[in-house]
Formats: structure tokens, C-alpha cells, sequence
């Protein structure tokens, strides 16, 4: 069963929750999708469900078309958040990690012609691989966050929190004025460009810059 962790192994004492995350908030990643830029921020939720440790096998499903990549940074909360300032977000902040966003795209590609939600293609058990976390002190700016995917040894995603189209506290915060966010909740903060579909044996290589690093590999 999932547990929130830190870098090192330790059992985080914080609920598992749910994942809130945003689409659409890297301009490279809505280009290579040939998709509109929003007017309003898109949110969805996972599921506690859908959480799971990325650094055991990710696994996906075989049977309903492509499972892409979307490597995510992703922040764990400690503190109840309703209309949030940008300084109650930084303040609830438990640490940085980072999270696969695993979505059946041809699945969300139906959906989305037929302007249903995305639930099936993003919602389902195991479509969150998390890393452990790391204290919300190692980066003392929010905007200048690195990550990167590798699989199977080619760089695949590169991202940048200072290219998104919502930065990071204000993100959060608007989050907390559509629903209250609660403790144990893991934010997920959108993907830069280089989706693409995993097959079984990819290994993956995720790591948040200056943070931590975690091997993975896929099994299906």
C-alpha cells in the first residue's frame, strides 16, 4: 500500500489523499498536442487509488492503447488550504517530488472528441507513480525547479517551473478557491513537452535537480 515518503524511506505521517493536478500549464507541451491554450485552469483529480511508489515497477495497461509519459512536479501539503495567499501555500508546503502522470491517450483522445471527461484515461489505479519527497527547504525558489525524464537512456522531458503558464503558488492557491485542499494531498503542477508511449522493459530515469533521483522500469 502506498505511503507519502521522503528521498530516503521514512514514512511521511501525512494521509493519502488524492492527487489534484492541472492540464495545459506548459505552452510546449499544449503545442506538441495541437491543443488550445485555456482561458480557465483545467483540474482533475486522481484518486488515492491511483497512487502508487515509482520507484517499484510502473506498471500499465496493455490492452487500452497508449500510456504516455508525463513527467510532473509534484508537491505534498501538510496544511488545510481554502482561498489561499500565495504565502499560506508556501507556508503548507511538506516538500517536492515528483510524480508520472500516466495517461491512456488514446482513450482521452475519444473522450475528448466526444466531450466527456477524462476520468478513465488519467484516473486509474496506478496512473501515479510518486517519488519520495524532499523538504519544501532544499529550493528556496518554487520558480526555479528543474526535472527530467530519461527512458532508456535518452532525455525525454525537460522541465522548468519558471516556464509555467500558472507558477507554482499561484497555481496552488487557485486551487484552493475552487475546493479546500487538505493534508496528504499531492499537487501536480503540469508537463513540459515529450510525452510519448512507454512499452513494457523502457527503464526510466527520473530526477528532480539538486533533489533526488529514482530508476524505475515498466512492465505491463
Amino acid at each position: 500500500m502506498y505511503q507519502h515518503k521522503t528521498s530516503d524511506g521514512q514514512v511521511i505521517d501525512l494521509p493519502v489523499t488524492r492527487a489534484v493536478c492541472i492540464g495545459r500549464n506548459y505552452l510546449d507541451h499544449i503545442a506538441e498536442l495541437n491543443n488550445a491554450v485555456p482561458d480557465e485552469a483545467l483540474f482533475f483529480m486522481k484518486p488515492a487509488p491511483a497512487l502508487c511508489d515509482m520507484s517499484q515497477p510502473v506498471t500499465i495497461p496493455d490492452d487500452l492503447g497508449e500510456c504516455h509519459n508525463e513527467l510532473e512536479l509534484a508537491v505534498l501539503l501538510n496544511k488545510p488550504l481554502k482561498n489561499a495567499s500565495e504565502e499560506d501555500v508556501l507556508a503548507a508546503i511538506e516538500g517536492y517530488g515528483l510524480a508520472l502522470d500516466l495517461t491512456l491517450r488514446d482513450v482521452q483522445s475519444k473522450l475528448k472528441s466526444q466531450g466527456y471527461p477524462w476520468e478513465r484515461a488519467k484516473a486509474f489505479d496506478g496512473s501515479c507513480p510518486l517519488s519520495g519527497f524532499v523538504p519544501a527547504s532544499t529550493f528556496s525558489d518554487p520558480a526555479d525547479i528543474h526535472f527530467t525524464l530519461h527512458i532508456n537512456g535518452e532525455m525525454k522531458q525537460q522541465g522548468h517551473t519558471a516556464k509555467m503558464i500558472r507558477p507554482l503558488l499561484a497555481l496552488i492557491a487557485e486551487m484552493s478557491r475552487v475546493f479546500t485542499l487538505t493534508p496528504g494531498d499531492v499537487i501536480l503542477t503540469g508537463t513540459p513537452k515529450g510525452v510519448g508511449p512507454l512499452v513494457a522493459g523502457d527503464k526510466i530515469e527520473a530526477i528532480l535537480e539538486g533533489g533526488l533521483t529514482v530508476t524505475s522500469r515498466v512492465e505491463a
